[in-house]
């Protein structure tokens, strides 16, 4: 067997090398924020999702636990499809309602982080006996490919908010590539973090006991073990802020001093002291600017519901037509 850090001649690994080549030669270094999510990157956001300044996990649970089963019932998904699933903690509120309903029922979690993919997957088909549960290895930037024989109709869901990760340009793809694989009866669900207050924000992405600094930099650790990258750790810190005019918060790590990082089968890049590679960009919306992205993408809000405090939103969609 391979060990993890071994070249994988794969056409997945090499495209892997072509973006961290590219980002890191783009006038604003960046990396793709997909890259966060090893195993340990994985556990370090699910730490992220309890701290007291993090509000998107709660807000979201709130509406999910209030709408959900009422949805759910009404509904009647034979399958619900999670893109980027994680460990499932907030679907188990959707799988509960779905088990409750007759016949065969299906949950497919998709994740690009195969060993945090399949562990959740086994554990939610222990917790939830009556369900299929099928664990798809995906990439949303690339796409995906869902087992035959589902059934139907289908809820796509994509909670967290993670759809504010993509430009505009970018998220409209993706919800293109989702609208166009739904059938007429099938609903697509999605999380968003509401425009508010900026000090709110940032201080969800700066907290104090420094996880979102850890999790932020083990992208570099993650990259140097899946991808012979030569990232040095101590050389960068992590920086996160709201850009207004944006309606988004970036997280960067800005690097303390001057820096040379090989990426094998391309060659090296000189970082600057003080020159910073963005990790993440998290877009925030309000009810328009979500319309607005819908119908770009083929898609047409039915439903839009925001927890008490105004921060978090889960609107319900359809394919137009």
């Amino acid at each position: 067997m391979a060990s993890p850090t071994a070249p994988a001649h794969s056409a997945a690994h090499a495209r892997a090398l072509t973006e961290i080549w590219s980002g890191l030669r783009r006038s604003q270094k960046e990396l793709p924020a997909k890259f966060f999510y090893d195993h340990r990157g994985s556990e370090l956001f699910e730490r992220i999702t309890e701290l007291p300044d993090y509000y998107p996990t709660r807000c979201e649970r709130y509406i999910l636990a209030t709408w959900m089963p009422e949805l759910i019932a009404s509904f009647g998904p034979g399958t619900i499809v999670e893109l980027g699933a994680g460990s499932g903690e907030k679907t188990r509120i959707l799988l509960r309602a779905l088990e409750t309903l007759p016949g065969r029922r299906a949950y497919v979690p998709i994740d690009v982080s195969q060993e945090f993919l399949h562990r959740a997957a086994r554990q939610l088909a222990v917790e939830f006996g009556r369900l299929d549960v099928i664990p798809v290895m995906g990439d949303l930037g690339h796409g995906w490919t869902l087992p035959e024989g589902l059934p139907q109709p289908r809820l796509i869901i994509f909670l967290g908010g993670t759809v504010g990760n993509f430009d505009t340009d970018e998220a409209v793809a993706l919800l293109r590539r989702i609208a166009v694989s739904l059938q007429p009866d099938d609903r697509y669900l999605m999380g968003i973090d509401l425009r508010k207050n900026p000090a709110v924000i940032e201080a969800a992405y700066n907290d104090a006991e420094g996880v979102t600094a850890e999790f932020n930099n083990n992208m570099l650790r993650a990259l140097n073990g899946a991808y012979g990258t030569t990232f040095d750790l101590e050389a960068f810190e992590h920086r996160a802020f709201y850009d207004s005019a944006k309606h988004r918060i970036e997280m960067h790590l800005v690097c303390r001093r001057p820096h040379r990082v090989t990426v094998p089968h391309h060659g090296t890049v000189e970082v600057e002291a003080g020159e910073s590679i963005r990790t993440e960009i998290s877009c925030k919306y309000d009810e328009d600017s979500v319309a607005a992205l819908f119908e770009a993408a083929g898609l047409r809000v039915v439903e839009f519901r925001t927890d008490p405090s105004g921060r978090f939103g889960v609107v319900e969609g359809a394919p137009i037509g």
